[in-house]
């Protein structure tokens, strides 16, 4: 019997970032990022189908270049970073184009499906073996119980329900 050779791939954070969006007052978008975070994945395949991605991301690490929004969001109103310090997610299945995994927000996972590709992989001057990738979906924040909001005057609600991730992930090759 023939044994599986996995390949594991540590997270290049200075070329990676975990990022979002979403709608203010309906009106306008508001961008923000995780700074602090963690992710690996391990595949059996140059095409790395049906490889096993992870990534954890410190939740008080969160910057939307507004330090009381910044403030609010890690609040009970959202995230509630003192009692959930951290967000995950853990993939279960990668076809090439979809990317299945369980995303984990304060107390609720839920299974998320998003659209990944895989841009190639590359060797950079010092040598090492470098993987890139982009991953984009859509949730609803209030599926993972951040359901604060506000209306305005005019009657707009404050904070879209949908938030969009935007995650661009190199990895080094071990």
């Amino acid at each position: 019997m023939e044994s599986v050779v996995k390949t594991k791939w540590n997270v290049d954070a200075a070329h990676s970032e975990i990022g979002f969006k979403a709608k203010h007052m309906m009106i306008s978008t508001v961008k923000g990022a995780f700074e602090e975070f963690d992710a690996s994945l391990e595949t059996e395949s140059e095409d790395f189908k049906n490889a096993n991605f992870s990534f954890t991301a410190q939740v008080a690490s969160i910057n939307t270049k507004n330090k009381d929004r910044d403030t609010h969001l890690k609040s009970e109103d959202f995230f509630n970073a003192a009692t959930y310090p951290q967000m995950s997610f853990e993939s279960t299945s990668y076809d090439g184009e979809e990317l299945v995994g369980n995303l984990t927000i304060k107390d609720v996972t839920k299974e998320v499906r998003l659209s990944m590709d895989f841009n190639g992989v590359a060797v950079d001057p010092y040598g090492q073996t470098k993987a890139g990738f982009e991953i984009t979906g859509k949730i609803n924040r209030k599926d993972f119980g951040l359901t604060w909001n506000a209306v305005t005057e005019a009657g707009s609600i404050v904070v879209s329900d949908t938030v969009q991730m935007a995650i661009d992930l190199q990895f080094i090759k071990e």
